[in-house]
């Protein structure tokens, strides 16, 4: 594994060292899920503006109700497993639409 270094503010740092107490881990692995929880949220961020800007410019809110309904949705497998909230309508159903469902492939 290849290594970074980083420095880091002294506050933010005892902050780390918190923390690394707190759960009896590394600082650097805290570092490391937190550089990789980084990336993913910016590259969501980033898929998320690329459709938006697709679907602006074909000026459609069908496409923009598919994004919508096609991205993860924080806590949902949670919230639906603790019966807080129904399942979400899937990916290319639209309401009022009827019909079967296609079955997807198992892996």
């Amino acid at each position: 594994m290849p290594l970074v270094s980083i420095r880091l503010p002294e506050e933010v740092e005892a902050r780390l060292a918190r923390e690394a107490e707190r759960e009896q881990r590394p600082k650097s692995e805290i570092a490391r899920d937190a550089i990789v929880d980084y990336l993913q949220r910016i590259e969501l961020e980033r898929f998320i503006a690329e459709i938006a800007r697709a679907a602006s410019a074909r000026d459609t809110d069908a496409v923009l109700a598919d994004v919508e309904a096609a991205l993860p949705v924080d806590n949902e497998a949670l919230e639906i497993g603790e019966g807080v909230r129904e399942p979400s309508r899937r990916y290319g159903e639209r309401s009022g639409r009827t019909g079967k469902r296609s079955k997807r492939k198992k892996r």
